[in-house]
């Protein structure tokens, strides 16, 4: 790639043009976005639920889910990482985005009130609970590699591999995995740039419940972090629930909490016209 060297006149051209997108956005939203959604979870009308789902730890799962459905990821009996990968049903090419959710947001700090984007610029979950707010949109999962290193001479899976089972499994293939959401893993950036794992902000026993804003294949991994400080491969099971979803309201939280959410929602509806 070409580098094209800019002047330090440019450069704080550029810096203050940003800084200006930036105010703007943060303007536009709320004062502060609601608490963690409390504990326990409150339970799902039995009438709602189209499938559950009890997902051994280190293991991987999948499913569709429809626009106006959602899922609660329940960590159940402990403190469990679940990676996450999604795709647009009627066209795979359209994916998780979280570099697009973490900008346009002007946040990484995904919890109650957000949305997570497509490559698209399309809105694909709404964040509807979350007792955490402790998720990373930002390392990606573990691999064959990062699981040797951590737990030697361990037989151990690995997210990478799930989730190539998980595409395959849809039709599909490696290069379609896109950058995961790390559900339940509460990493954090140094001043200093480096990767920090604060373990105080992970509950036993939190959920997250996503609403689905268009038709989706869903994937799931549910293997240690590369950050997690646990030295014993011990992964736990979690549950996940499939539930029709409340309609949203016209001041739902999510659909009105940024000016950027807002326009991902006006994509997905020239999408669904």
């Amino acid at each position: 790639m070409m580098h094209v060297r800019r002047s330090p006149q440019e450069i704080a051209a550029n810096r203050a043009r940003y800084e200006e997108h930036q105010k703007k956005g943060l303007e536009f939203a709320p004062k502060a976005l609601p608490g963690p959604s409390r504990l326990p979870a409150p339970a799902i009308d039995a009438a709602a639920i189209i499938h559950q789902e009890i997902v051994p730890g280190g293991w991987y799962w999948s499913t569709r889910l429809l626009r106006g459905e959602a899922i609660r990821i329940d960590q159940g009996e402990g403190n469990s990482t679940v990676a996450l990968a999604a795709w647009n049903a009627e066209d795979t090419s359209e994916r998780i985005n979280l570099v697009d959710t973490a900008k346009v947001q002007w946040t990484t700090a995904l919890g109650k009130g957000r949305v997570i984007f497509s490559d698209m610029g399309r809105v694909m979950f709404s964040m509807i609970e979350d007792s955490s707010g402790a998720h990373d949109c930002l390392m990606g999962g573990s691999t064959a590699a990062s699981n040797a290193a951590k737990y030697p001479g361990e037989k151990t899976r690995n997210t990478r591999d799930n989730l190539i089972l998980v595409a395959v499994k849809l039709g599909l293939d490696r290069r379609d995995i896109p950058g995961i959401l790390n559900l339940f893993a509460p990493v954090r950036l140094s001043e200093g740039g480096s990767f920090g794992w604060l373990g105080k902000r992970s509950n036993s026993g939190d959920y997250v419940d996503l609403r689905a804003e268009m038709d989706m294949l869903v994937g799931f991994s549910t293997c240690p972090h590369p950050l997690d400080p646990d030295p014993t491969y011990q992964p736990k099971p979690v549950v996940i629930t499939r539930y029709k979803a409340a309609l949203p309201l016209a001041d739902d939280l999510c659909r009105t909490a940024t000016a950027e959410a807002a326009r991902g929602f006006e994509n997905n509806a020239l999408m669904q016209a």
